[in-house]
């Protein structure tokens, strides 16, 4: 199959992969560990892990463009903070 029209780069695939990995990883939490029930956190409003993830992959998105914006091409802070802010979403939010 070409899929030379879509552009596809090392990162890009990486990019896909990984999102597609944290899906599996939260299927495979909510079969270990079924129910998830909705909790209210800091922003006082009920989530669950879907969507707090949803949170989280919106919230990171944003951040590497920030830093892209104010800080650069040098992405590896970007990607610390957005791991930290993922763990802080999962943990108060």
């Amino acid at each position: 199959m070409d899929l030379a029209w879509m552009g596809w780069t090392p990162f890009t695939a990486t990019f896909f992969s990984v999102i597609a990995c944290l899906l599996v990883v939260m299927m495979v939490w909510e079969k270990l560990s079924p129910g998830g029930a909705p909790r209210f956190g800091m922003l006082r409003f009920e989530t669950t892990r879907g969507d707090r993830l949803f949170v989280t992959l919106l919230s990171s998105a944003f951040i590497h463009l920030g830093w892209l914006f104010f800080g650069g091409t040098d992405l590896w802070w970007a990607l610390g903070l957005s791991v930290l802010y993922a763990l802080a979403v999962f943990r108060w939010v």
